[in-house]
């Protein structure tokens, strides 16, 4: 009998600074290993937004060691799932590949109090997909 396949979810935003870091960490968080996650930005910021970092800090996630990364066609290419936030033209689209565009708004240049509700409605979205995806939820 085989072990099936982990899937992969990949989610991109611009600066990798916000929406896609809040993203990644829930689904690492609920998934609790059972989903492989990335996330990346078309145009990485030099560090994740610290506003962004206190609003998952306040839900007990820790993403302070988090760094902005490179969207490459590599991690494209190597997930099951890939879920823009707003990059436009600038994700690599490849056949095969499941697609989601979640309209977000940009936690860049906002204070907390801002954050907290694209942080929550990220949450709400992030159990949908576990539902989606079959996965229980962990937490």
């Amino acid at each position: 009998m085989s072990t099936p396949a982990v899937p992969s979810v990949l989610f991109v935003c611009v600066h990798n600074a916000g929406r896609s870091q809040m993203a990644a960490a829930f689904l690492t968080h609920l998934a609790a290993g059972r989903v492989q996650v990335r996330s990346a930005g078309s145009a990485p910021a030099d560090a994740v937004n610290p506003a962004v970092v206190e609003a998952m800090r306040e839900v007990g996630i820790d993403i302070s060691a988090e760094t902005p990364k490179v969207l490459t066609v590599e991690a494209v290419q190597s997930s099951d799932v890939v879920i823009t936030m707003g990059c436009g033209d600038a994700c690599p689209y490849f056949p095969g590949k499941r697609y989601l565009d979640w309209t977000l708004d940009d936690p860049a240049g906002q204070g907390v109090e801002a954050v907290r509700p694209i942080r929550d409605g990220i949450e709400r979205r992030i159990r949908g997909l576990l539902a989606e995806l079959g996965v229980p939820v962990a937490v």
